[in-house]
C-alpha cells in the first residue's frame, strides 16, 4: 500500500502548488483511492509533476461538504471516466459557511455525476471488499474547538453550528483517512472497529483554539490507547498544535506536505490495542 499527498497548505518541493485543501492518493494490492481532491485542479498538477496517473482511479472519496475537500472534484471527473464518487448524500444537499474572519460560504459546487457512478452514504458499510466508510461518527469525546465557526444553512435560511452528520472517514488495509477530523480524532478512532496502524488526514485542531494543556491531554490519550498507531497529519493541525502533540507523541506523530509518498507495510494481525 502506497499513499502520495497532491494537494495540501504545505510543500517541501518548490515546484509543487500549495493551497488551503486536501488530496491523497492511496493504492492498494486491488485499488486506486483519491482520498478527497483539495479546492481545484491543483491536485492534477502536481500529479503530472509528480509521475501520478488519475485516469486508472477507482473511487473517488469525499469526506465532507466543505469546497477544500471536494471543490477539485468536477476536475476529476473531466479526467476520469469511470471512478466512483463516494460521499455522504448530506455534504452534497448542504450549505455551509464559516465565520473566521468574515462571514464566507465553503460550500462545495457539485458537478454533475452520472447515478450509475455516485456511491451515497448514509451509514457505515463496505462498499468493496476490505474497503470501508464510516458515518455519522458518535460523539462521545471532545469536538474540536474550531469547528465553533462552522455552520450549515437550516430549513429557514438560519445558520445552525454544523454537527458533522456529513463527514465520512475511509478505513482499509489497517489504513484510516479522517478527511479533516471535525468529528474529533478520539470519536473517528473509536467509530473503526478494524485494526488501525496508520492514521492520515488533516486533525481540525487550529492553532488558538485548545489549550496547551488541552492538547497535551489529548496527545497522551493517543499515545497511551493506541500504541502501535502512527499518526500523519497537516492541511488543518496547525504548526504550534504539531509542535506541541510532538513533545508527547514523538515519532508517533509525522507531517506530511505536498510530495509526500508514504510505502506501508500492512500487519497481518490485530495490532489495535
Amino acid at each position: 500500500m502506497k499513499w502520495t499527498v497532491l494537494s495540501d497548505n504545505r510543500s517541501n518541493n518548490p515546484a509543487l502548488e500549495t493551497e488551503h485543501g486536501l488530496s491523497i492518493l492511496l493504492t492498494t494490492e486491488q485499488h486506486k483511492i483519491l482520498l478527497d481532491t483539495g479546492a481545484s485542479d491543483v491536485f492534477i498538477r502536481n500529479a503530472e509533476l509528480l509521475g501520478v496517473n488519475l485516469s486508472d482511479v477507482d473511487y473517488v472519496f469525499i469526506s465532507h461538504g466543505h469546497s477544500d475537500h471536494a471543490g477539485g472534484l468536477r476536475y476529476f471527473l473531466e479526467h476520469n471516466p469511470k471512478a466512483k464518487v463516494i460521499v455522504s448524500p448530506e455534504a452534497m444537499s448542504g450549505n455551509f459557511y464559516s465565520k473566521r474572519g468574515n462571514l464566507h460560504s465553503i460550500t462545495t459546487e457539485w458537478p454533475e455525476i452520472d447515478e450509475d457512478r455516485l456511491i451515497l452514504i448514509d451509514q457505515t458499510c463496505e462498499i468493496s471488499k476490505g474497503i470501508y466508510v464510516i458515518a455519522h461518527i458518535p460523539q462521545n469525546h471532545p469536538m474540536p474547538k474550531g469547528n465553533k465557526h462552522l455552520f450549515v444553512e437550516g430549513a429557514n435560511g438560519e445558520y445552525v453550528n454544523d454537527d458533522f452528520r456529513h463527514e465520512l472517514a475511509l478505513y482499509t488495509d489497517s489504513f484510516l483517512f479522517t478527511g479533516c477530523a471535525h468529528s474529533g480524532l478520539e470519536n473517528i478512532l473509536a467509530a473503526c472497529p478494524y485494526p488501525v496502524s496508520s492514521v492520515v488526514g488533516g486533525f481540525h485542531l487550529l492553532d488558538g483554539q485548545e489549550s496547551e494543556e488541552e492538547l497535551k491531554a489529548l496527545a497522551k490519550r493517543l499515545k497511551e490507547h493506541y500504541p502501535t498507531t502512527r499518526f500523519y497529519t497537516s492541511h488543518c493541525t496547525g504548526d504550534n498544535v504539531f509542535e506541541i502533540m510532538r513533545g508527547v507523541m514523538g515519532e508517533k506523530l509525522q507531517s506530511f506536505r505536498c510530495g509526500t509518498m508514504n510505502d506501508m507495510v500492512c500487519p497481518k494481525d490485530d495490532i489495535r490495542q
